[in-house]
């Protein structure tokens, strides 16, 4: 009995180059050449579009105008007060998350009776809006920083620790048993293996999560604040000051690309062993 000839699928839908290899690099130069496309090309279109007169002012200025709000800020020093107070509080409130996630997520990936204790609850609260807690932030602490800082923490805390957590599973049992048959004991293993072997993760879930920590902060803001980026965007909506609206947007946008290139950086400086 004869054998169907088997007929392999073709999925070479594009040509061959270097541009389209998968998990491959690309020369620093294109790098460079794209990441300055993915700014440019937006600025270029909003420009157009505003200019041309195809949307009013009111709904999109002009990149000009937007430029000048932010001067107009700057030079007022509305602007410098309500990064300062933005960033405090997203600092704060992700680093009292952090200090508490990081052993908490290492002890439940690593203990399954950790797991078993703390996982159920956290992945109830997890799926509560952060945003819902805010009347009873505001009833229990006032509209001071309290409330604001602990938002940022419980909006973050419990993502923060379960990413961790699923980062020790990977942790090779090989390692492990190693430093068991060398004498390590369970302190050991979970300081001297599984926390540098998950280092690169723990940066990356903060990487992620301060993200979640601007929104929290910027939805604190517009409810009760006198000072921050978000009360800066609500009072500009107030009296339909939309080039402020975009500046404050662009200012977080800049700020959230400054702190995501310093998770970049701090992994490259302690973790440089990953990235070969």
């Amino acid at each position: 009995m004869t054998k169907a000839p088997v007929i392999k699928p073709s999925f070479r839908m594009l040509k061959p180059s270097l541009f389209w290899d998968i998990t491959s690099g690309i020369p620093q130069k294109l790098r460079w050449l794209l990441m300055s496309v993915s700014i440019l090309l937006p600025l270029i279109l909003w420009g157009i579009i505003s200019s041309q007169g195809w949307v009013k002012p009111l709904f999109l200025p002009t990149p000009m105008a937007v430029w000048e709000a932010i001067a107009n800020l700057w030079a007022s020093g509305d602007l410098q007060k309500d990064i300062i107070y933005s960033v405090l509080r997203v600092l704060t409130g992700f680093g009292l998350a952090v200090i508490i996630s990081i052993p908490l997520g290492i002890l439940m990936g690593a203990f399954a009776s950790i797991r078993a204790l703390c996982e159920p609850i956290i992945g109830i609260v997890r799926y509560m809006p952060a945003p819902a807690f805010i009347p009873l932030l505001v009833l229990y602490f006032g509209v001071g920083e309290i409330p604001k800082v602990l938002l940022i923490f419980i909006g973050t805390l419990f993502f923060n620790t379960l990413m961790i957590m699923d980062a020790v599973k990977f942790v090779p049992k090989e390692l492990i048993e190693a430093t068991y048959t060398l004498g390590g004991n369970r302190p050991q293993i979970v300081i001297g293996v599984i926390f540098p072997y998950i280092l690169p993760k723990i940066i990356d879930a903060g990487r992620v999560n301060i993200a979640a920590s601007w929104n929290l902060v910027i939805v604190s803001e517009l409810v009760a604040a006198t000072e921050g980026l978000g009360r800066r965007i609500s009072v500009a909506q107030r009296f339909l000051n939309t080039d402020q609206i975009f500046a404050g947007l662009i200012v977080i946008g800049l700020i959230g690309l400054l702190i995501d290139l310093c998770f970049i950086w701090l992994q490259r400086f302690l973790c440089r062993w990953s990235l070969d």
